[in-house]
């Protein structure tokens, strides 16, 4: 008899198991938003960034090719001596010339080599730039945040978008009588909105070949997160 119980009862547990999935799959699951919400600030533009080159052009790729690196090798010197500026080569290219008699021949070569200086003091910066312009060309001239700075600033719009995406997920809640918890998540920057720089600040310097003022200003991220939310009883 005793044995009989055992077995009825072991034969129920294990229709209850074999129920349980069943009754969960029955389970309807709950209803879900999609939602997004988005925060910008501002980012202190305290790096100048300057790109500047040399350009020669002439029948001897060698004799091109010394002039520009002559030209370089002093530049180099220069904004090492100015230790406030950090200084790297760029872009080196050099290219053919060709004759206008339409038989491909070669009639010239022209070389371009490319320095980009970078500095939190826009003094040394501008300074530099005005003594380098005496043998290079200025391509690029611009202010951004530096790294540490855009770091920060991304770390503080980012709490400020989650708080939004949290108060917005709230208020549906609320509005339908609801509960809700966080399904998924996911979390973008929009990168940099630089302010405009006059477009004749680079030409008026290499005209005049002397410091000119930086301002710096400001530029902006931007940062959006979107989500599921799962309304709950």
């Amino acid at each position: 008899m005793r044995t009989a119980l055992a077995t009825l009862a072991t034969l129920a547990a294990l229709a209850a198991l074999q129920s349980a999935p069943a009754l969960a799959a029955d389970t309807p699951a709950p209803p879900t938003v999609e939602l997004a919400a988005e925060a910008s600030g501002p980012a202190a533009n305290d790096l100048a960034v300057a790109v500047m080159y040399a350009e020669r052009s002439g029948a001897s790729a060698a004799a091109v090719a010394r002039e520009v690196n002559r030209d370089i090798a002093a530049a180099l010197e220069l904004a090492r001596a100015q230790g406030a500026v950090k200084v790297q080569s760029g872009n080196v290219s050099t290219w053919p010339a060709y004759g206008k008699d339409g038989q491909g021949r070669i009639t010239a070569w022209r070389m371009r080599s490319e320095l980009r200086l970078e500095s939190t003091d826009t003094a040394a910066m501008s300074e530099l730039v005005g003594k380098l312009q005496e043998s290079l060309a200025l391509a690029q001239l611009s202010m951004e945040p530096a790294p540490e700075t855009r770091r920060k600033a991304v770390s503080d719009v980012t709490v400020d978008a989650l708080r939004a995406f949290e108060a917005r997920a709230k208020l549906i809640a609320d509005t339908l009588g609801r509960r809700y918890r966080i399904a998924h998540l996911s979390v973008g920057e929009h990168g940099l909105q630089p302010p405009p720089m006059p477009r004749m600040r680079a030409a008026a310097m290499a005209a005049e070949a002397a410091p000119a003022p930086l301002e710096g200003g400001e530029s902006r991220v931007s940062v959006q997160v979107g989500g599921r939310i799962e309304l709950l009883d």
